[in-house]
C-alpha cells in the first residue's frame, strides 16, 4: 500500500466516522409529532418510534424487531395526601393535559404536564410533570417524574405503567439472588417486599423477555423507589415501578431508563445494568477494595466458619423454650472456642473466615446497641483477646456479629426518644428475637454507637480483623419522623454506609447480611446471598426459577458464601447447595466438625475460588428444558456445568 492510498484511507475513515459523530448529535433527530385530532404524539427515532395515548397515558414502543406495549393509567396509581388524608386518584383522570417537544441536549421527547386533579367535587393543589425522551444512541427511552409541592402532595404514584402481558413471555427479577418466572408460571408468586434494596429486590430493576428479544427497566432514583407486583397462580405477572414520598414530600425528580434489545436475555439484562452500576460508581470491584484494604486478600479461597459464644433467650422472645428452660442458655467459653477451631485446623482447614455469634455481655441479639463488655460467663475481655490471639496463630480471620438497628428495651442507653418515629406517630415494639422486647434505633444515631464499641474493642488489645452489621444491607431503607432526628431513606442509607466505612477505617473486613446494590460499593463479603423460596425466606421450593442475576453483575465486586447442603437456608428444598455455589463460584461454609466428604466439597470450592474470585461472571445458560442443568462461565473461560437432579458438577478446565 502507498503513502497516498494509506492517507486516503484514513481520511475517509474520519470523514464515515465524522457524519456518524454528526448523525448522533443531529438536533433534528429524534423527530417529535404531536396530533391533536388523535391525540397522540409520536417520538421517531432512528432505531425506535414511541407513542402516547394522550387520553389514558399508555405508551407503544417500536424497535426493528418488536412491539412493547406499556398499560396506561388506572384508578389508585397514584395517591394524595388531601387534608391531612391519603385519597387516590388515575393520573389519567387530570382534567387538564397538556403535551409539549422537550429537548434538553441529550434527550429529545414529550413533557406531559397534568393537573386541575379533583378529589370528589374538591380541587387539589396539585401539578404533575412526566417526560418521556429518548437518549443515547441506543435510544433508551428515560421517564421522569417531577411533583409540585403545594398544600397536596404525592404520596405514591405507578407511572410508567407496566408491560401488557401480550407483550412478555417471562419476567425476570432480582429477587434475592434472581428468578427467572414464565408468564404462565403455574404457582401463586410474590415478593417479601416491594422496595428497593430488600430481598424482594436487591436490585433496583427487573426485565422482560418475548422470544430473542429483551427489555430492561431501570429504577436510576431507587431510595424511595420499588415495585408493585403480582403473579396469581397461572399467570400473568404485572409488575412496573412504585415511588414513594420522602418524609411527606415528592422532594426530587423520580426517574426511570427503558433499555429494549431486540436480540437479548435475562444476561443481557443484567450485562446492561453491570455497565450501568460501573458509570455510576455502584460497582466497586475486589481488586479495588484489596487495594484499599489488603487484609481482604486473606479472603480468597477459603471457607468460613460460623460459629458462637452465648445463645440466651429472654421470656419475651417468641424463641424462648418454655419445656426446656436449658436450652434457652446455651454457653461455650472463648478458650473451648479456640481449642475448637485449633481441632478444625488439624482437620485440614489452615485459614478461614470466622464469623462470632454471641460474643457480648448477653449473647446473641441481646442489649444492643450496650453489648460491651464481651461476655463475662464466657472468660470477658481476656478471654475474647485469647480467642482473637488463637485466631492469629491459627491464620484464621476473626470478625464479630454485631447489631444497630434492633434496639432493646433493656440496653443501658435505651430511651424512646432515640428510637425511630413513624409517618404516623408510633414507635414499632416487638420481641421476635432473642433478647426480647425491643425497638428500632434510629439510623442517624447507629454510627456514633459503632464508633464507640469498636473503638473500646480495639483498645482493649482485642485483635479484631472484622465486623458483621447485621441486616443493614437487607432491610430496605427506612424513615424516621422524631423532630429530634428525622431521617429519610436516602439519610439512613449514607448513615449504614458511615457505620460500615468506619470498620474499614481501622482496617477491619466488612460484612453485613445479603447483598443488595447500595451497600456493594462498601462492603466486602456478605454472609449468603440465596434464592427467595417459598412460602418464606429460609426453606422450601424455589419461586420460579433460580438465576444469578446478582453475580452476573456484581461476582468480581463482592464475596459471597454458600451453604454446602441439600435444602440449606435459602438453597430450594431438592437441591445441593455445593452445586449452586460452584455455579456461582462463591466462598464455602464449613462446620466445626466437617466430615471427609464436607471436606472434599470445601476443597473443590476453595480451589475454584482461587480461580474466578476477581472474574466477571460472563454468562449462565440453561442445558436442557428441565432447566436443571445448567452452566456458568467466567472472564478466563472458565466453565462451571451442574445437574441438579443428578448431584453431578463438573470445572473447564478441571480444578487442579
Amino acid at each position: 500500500m502507498t503513502k497516498f492510498t494509506r492517507n486516503l484511507s484514513v481520511l475517509l475513515a474520519m470523514v464515515v466516522a465524522a457524519e456518524q459523530a454528526v448523525a448522533q448529535v443531529n438536533p433534528d433527530l429524534p423527530r417529535v409529532t404531536i396530533n391533536e385530532q388523535t391525540r397522540s404524539s409520536q417520538i421517531l427515532g432512528t432505531k425506535h418510534q414511541v407513542e402516547l395515548n394522550h387520553s389514558n397515558l399508555a405508551v407503544r414502543v417500536t424497535t426493528p424487531a418488536k412491539v412493547w406495549h406499556m398499560a396506561g393509567s388506572l384508578p389508585g396509581d397514584i395517591v394524595v395526601r388531601h387534608v391531612g388524608k391519603p385519597v387516590a386518584l388515575e393520573l389519567a383522570g387530570a382534567k387538564r393535559k397538556t403535551v409539549s417537544v422537550y429537548d434538553n441536549g441529550f434527550q429529545k421527547g414529550l413533557k406531559i404536564e397534568l393537573g386541575e386533579f379533583v378529589a370528589g367535587s374538591e380541587p387539589l393543589d396539585l401539578v404533575l410533570q412526566l417526560f418521556l425522551c429518548l437518549e443515547s444512541p441506543e435510544e433508551e427511552l428515560v421517564a421522569t417524574l417531577v411533583a409540585s409541592d403545594g398544600a397536596d402532595r404525592v404520596v405514591e404514584c405507578s407511572w410508567p405503567g407496566g408491560l401488557m402481558p401480550e407483550s412478555f413471555d417471562a419476567t425476570v427479577v432480582p429477587y434475592m439472588q434472581g428468578m427467572f418466572l414464565s408468564k404462565d408460571w403455574p404457582e401463586k408468586v410474590w415478593l417479601y417486599d416491594t422496595m428497593c434494596f430488600g430481598r424482594g429486590l436487591y436490585q433496583p430493576w427487573w426485565g422482560h423477555q418475548q422470544g430473542k428479544s429483551a427489555l430492561l427497566i431501570m429504577l436510576e432514583t431507587p431510595d424511595d423507589a420499588g415495585c408493585h407486583f403480582q403473579h396469581p397462580a397461572g399467570g400473568p405477572t404485572r409488575i412496573g415501578p412504585r415511588w414513594v414520598h420522602s418524609l411527606g414530600r415528592f422532594a426530587y425528580p423520580r426517574r426511570a431508563r427503558l433499555c429494549f434489545m431486540d436480540d437479548g436475555n435475562y444476561v443481557d439484562l443484567a450485562k446492561r445494568y453491570r455497565r450501568y452500576a460501573i458509570a455510576t460508581g455502584r460497582f466497586v470491584s475486589l481488586r479495588e477494595k484489596v487495594a484499599r484494604n489488603p487484609a481482604v486478600a486473606r479472603l480468597i479461597g477459603v471457607p468460613v466458619v460460623h460459629t458462637s459464644i452465648l445463645y440466651h433467650i429472654q421470656p419475651e422472645s417468641s424463641y424462648y423454650h418454655k419445656d426446656d428452660p436449658a436450652k434457652n442458655h446455651q454457653l461455650v467459653t472463648f478458650t473451648q472456642r479456640a481449642k475448637d477451631l485449633e481441632a478444625l485446623s488439624q482437620a485440614g482447614i489452615t485459614n478461614a473466615y470466622v464469623h462470632l455469634d454471641g460474643w457480648g455481655l448477653r449473647g446473641y441479639d441481646n442489649l444492643h446497641p450496650d453489648v460491651l463488655p464481651p461476655c463475662p460467663e464466657a472468660g470477658g475481655w481476656e478471654g475474647m483477646r485469647q480467642f482473637a490471639e488463637a485466631c492469629d496463630r491459627l491464620g484464621f480471620v476473626f470478625a464479630i456479629h454485631d447489631q444497630y438497628r434492633d434496639y432493646y428495651l433493656d440496653a443501658r442507653s435505651y430511651n424512646d426518644r432515640h428510637a425511630v418515629l413513624h409517618e404516623n406517630g408510633t414507635r414499632y415494639y416487638g420481641s421476635t428475637w432473642f433478647g426480647g422486647r425491643q425497638s428500632i434505633l434510629c439510623p442517624s444515631l447507629a454510627p456514633g454507637h459503632v464508633r464507640k464499641n469498636h473503638s473500646a474493642i480495639l483498645a482493649s488489645g482485642v485483635k479484631l480483623k472484622g465486623a458483621y452489621l447485621d441486616v443493614f444491607s437487607v432491610v430496605p431503607p427506612e424513615e424516621c419522623y422524631a423532630p429530634e432526628h428525622p431521617v429519610t431513606r436516602s439519610d439512613c442509607l449514607r448513615y449504614r454506609g458511615e457505620c460500615f466505612d468506619f470498620v474499614r477505617s481501622w482496617g477491619g473486613i466488612i460484612s453485613s447480611e445479603e447483598p443488595s446494590d447500595w451497600s456493594v460499593r462498601h462492603l466486602d463479603l456478605v454472609h449468603h446471598g440465596p434464592f427467595a423460596l417459598t412460602p418464606g425466606p429460609g426453606n422450601g421450593p424455589a419461586m420460579g426459577i433460580p438465576v444469578p442475576l446478582f453475580n452476573l453483575v456484581y461476582h468480581d465486586a463482592l464475596l459471597i458464601p454458600w451453604s454446602l447442603g441439600k435444602g440449606a437456608w435459602g438453597i430450594p428444598e431438592k437441591d445441593l447447595g455445593f452445586l449452586h455455589g460452584l455455579a456461582n463460584g462463591g466462598m464455602p461454609y464449613v462446620s466445626m466438625n466437617p466430615s471427609a466428604a464436607e471436606l472434599e466439597q470445601v476443597r473443590a470450592m476453595c480451589d475454584l475460588h482461587r480461580r474466578v474470585a476477581f472474574l466477571e461472571m460472563t454468562k449462565h445458560e440453561f442445558l436442557d428444558a428441565s432447566r436443571r442443568k445448567q452452566r456458568t462461565s467466567f472472564a478466563d473461560g472458565t466453565c462451571v456445568t451442574i445437574d441438579l437432579d443428578a448431584d453431578r458438577w463438573e470445572v473447564d478446565p478441571p480444578l487442579r
